[in-house]
This record gives C-alpha cells, structure tokens and sequence, in this order.
C-alpha cells in the first residue's frame, strides 16, 4: 500500500477553534504530522485533535518565539487562526519575518470576515460571517426568520475546508516554484463561493420566490422532511425528477392519477398536508422497509448516536485509492471526538522533526510552556 498522500508535510497549527484545526485535521488524516502550538496553562476545548500532538508555547515571550520560528525552518505549513494583525503584533509577519527565514513555509491565515473592507477589525461566529456573506438570508422556512446552520456553513465549509483547499494550492505551487506563499482565507467569502449555485439560480424559476418558497429550500413538498409515527423521527423527500417522485408516490400508496400536480405551485400546499398525514401513519423503521432498495429518494434521517450502528463509520472525505488516507476508527475521534491535553504527544514530535531533546534543544518553564536555551532563534 501506498503511503497517504501528505506524508512527510511538517504542520504547525497554532491553537484555535473550528476552522483552524479543522483544516489541520483534514491535513492530518491524509497523513500530514500535525502539531498543536498551545498557550501556558490553556485549557482546550477543541476536539478536532485526531492524529495531532501539541507543545506549549508563550509567543508573547522572545525566548518561545524563538522555539516557533527554529520549528518553522523546518516545517512546510503554518496555520494562523488569529484575527488580522495578531501574528504582526507578536513579531511573526509572516512576510517580513516568517518567510525570509524559511521561503518554502505555506502561511495559511485563517479569518471570519475579509482582511480588509468594513468588518476586519471586529469580532464575530459563523452566523455573522454568513450573514454578511449573503447565503444566511436564503436559509430558513417561509416567513420565518433566516435559520444559521449551526457553524457548519462558515466555520467548517466556507473556513476550515477552503483554507484546507488553499494549503494544497500552496503545496501544488511550491513543487514548481520551490517557494511557499501566505494563503488567506476567510468565511465570509468561503461561504458565499458555496452558495454559488443558489445565488446563479435565483436567474431561473427554481429559486426566483423569496426565503422557504424555492425548490430545494424546504418549500417544495417533495424536497422536505416528514415527521413519522415515533415522534421526533423524521424522514428526508427528495424525489425531484418525474421518474422518482412516481417511485415515492408508489411507496407511499398513493395513485398519481388521483394526486394534485405537482408542476402547480398552488398545489404545494396541499401536497405537503397529504404526504405529512401519511409520513405520520408508519414509523420510521416501517417506512424504511418501504424505500429501502428503491429510487423514490426517501430516506431515514439518523441522529448522530445512531450513525454507528446503521453501518456509517466516519471515513475519510474523499478516496484516493492508490494513495489512502489512514481509517478513522472510533477511538480515535470518530463519530464520538478525541481530545489532546495541551503538551501531549509534543517532544516526541519535536524528536522526530528536528531531532530535539529537553534540557538541551529547548527547556520547559514552570507553566509547561518551552523556551530556547540561549534565548537566539537558531535558523
């Protein structure tokens, strides 16, 4: 078997939440070594830590600093989470200091709102940054107000996966050039390239209506959800094209001679009541029996704890097959998260990357952070 993809890339990941690590853990699954730089005395909450291990480091003091940038001479990645400005602040630009001392280092900086323009300077979430990105404005019922998709939009799609997207551009680059580059990504822009297609389709009959009125924003009555007899279970309608919506018809006993048509938008409404009534008269599992093996598109929607035991093991993204990443196994943070004490695993990743060794490569104060020996960053 091949080795994964990204063996032998050196990350350095300075702690943060969602996005950051996230792209840190994409990296780390496709075989990337992954090292958390935490803060003294830190107590994370971040669970994205699969296959990670961390140091401490006070990068407000000079003689850490200097532990950091020895370890980016030898590193290919570094993932800045910080609002704008912070990395300069500390003495880390990573143009006038970070990439003149190690040229192939990829700097990937990872924002909510755009670096420049109106909202750089201020805090904000995910529900923020989507809301000015546009796509919150499409999402939620009709007349309801708009509905943030917990952080999975901006945080984790339009944040982590795009900076992730833009480490391997970087990557890609640099196997040509020999040179690294600061890559900057955002939230705010990240979300709104995903929205792409509903923003393009609002030009076409299938999202021209406002909010909750469109084909695929839960005003189609045959692209929705229906609550089954074992309340608080629902199943998920998407029998769009003519050949599916029959096989749904079909499966819920219905005649289509007899059902209002579809193509009639004033229709929808009742459509919607028929199916809701009818969803209610067998349980989830019964109705799973009924579309299981057909192409109707009705399926069960699991909850979270019940992933594993319907047979989806959490699997790497995407499959390469000559070059596999490493399995995801349970105890490892799968379904059910991992968590990494600040520190652990770091001096034997140090070991490994730079041949380091405590009490002679670097020592370690009181409050678990490290700190150069003689105080001089050793490039």
């Amino acid at each position: 078997m091949s080795a994964p993809p990204l063996e032998g890339i050196r990350v350095v990941e300075l702690a943060g939440l969602a996005p950051g690590p996230f792209a840190g853990l994409l990296l780390a699954d496709y075989g990337a070594s992954v090292l958390r730089v935490d803060r003294p005395l830190a107590v994370s909450g971040d669970q994205l830590t699969r296959r990670k291990s961390s140091i401490t480091l006070d990068l407000r003091d000079e003689k850490s600093r200097d532990v950091l940038l020895r370890l980016l001479a030898g590193a290919d990645v570094l993932i800045d989470p910080f609002r704008p400005g912070v990395l300069e602040r500390l003495g880390l630009s990573p143009t006038d200091v970070l990439l003149k001392h190690n040229p192939r280092l990829v700097v990937a900086r990872m924002t909510g709102f755009r670096r420049d323009g109106k909202y750089k300077d201020m805090a904000g979430h995910d529900i923020n940054y989507i809301a000015v990105s546009g796509v919150l404005s499409m999402l939620g019922r009709k007349g309801e107000r708009p509905l943030a998709p917990g952080n999975i939009l901006g945080d984790f799609a339009g944040g982590g996966a795009m900076c992730f997207m833009g480490i391997l551009l970087a990557l890609m680059s640099r196997s040509h050039t020999g040179r690294g580059q600061v890559v900057e990504a955002n939230m705010v822009d990240g979300s709104a390239y995903l929205a792409t297609f509903p923003r393009l389709a609002r030009q076409t009959p299938a999202w021209a209506e406002p909010r909750g009125e469109n084909l695929l924003d839960s005003g189609c009555p045959y692209y929705d959800t229906y609550e089954t007899k074992d309340a608080g279970k629902y199943f998920a309608v998407g029998a769009l094209e003519p050949q599916f919506y029959a096989a749904l018809l079909s499966g819920l006993g219905f005649d289509s001679k007899t059902m209002p048509d579809r193509s009639d938008r004033s229709n929808w409404a009742r459509l919607r009541e028929i199916f809701t009534k009818r969803f209610k008269e067998k349980t989830r599992a019964e109705w799973e029996t009924v579309f299981d093996g057909t192409d109707a598109c009705a399926t069960p929607v699991f909850e979270q704890d019940e992933l594993e035991k319907a047979g989806y093991d959490q699997r790497p993204a995407v499959t390469l097959r000559q070059t596999p990443a490493y399995p995801i196994k349970s105890d490892e943070g799968g379904w059910t998260g991992g968590g990494l004490m600040p520190g652990d695993g770091g001096v034997e990743t140090l070991r490994a990357w730079m041949g380091w060794e405590p009490n002679k490569d670097f020592l370690v104060r009181k409050d678990g952070a490290l700190f150069s020996v003689d105080g001089k960053a050793k490039l």
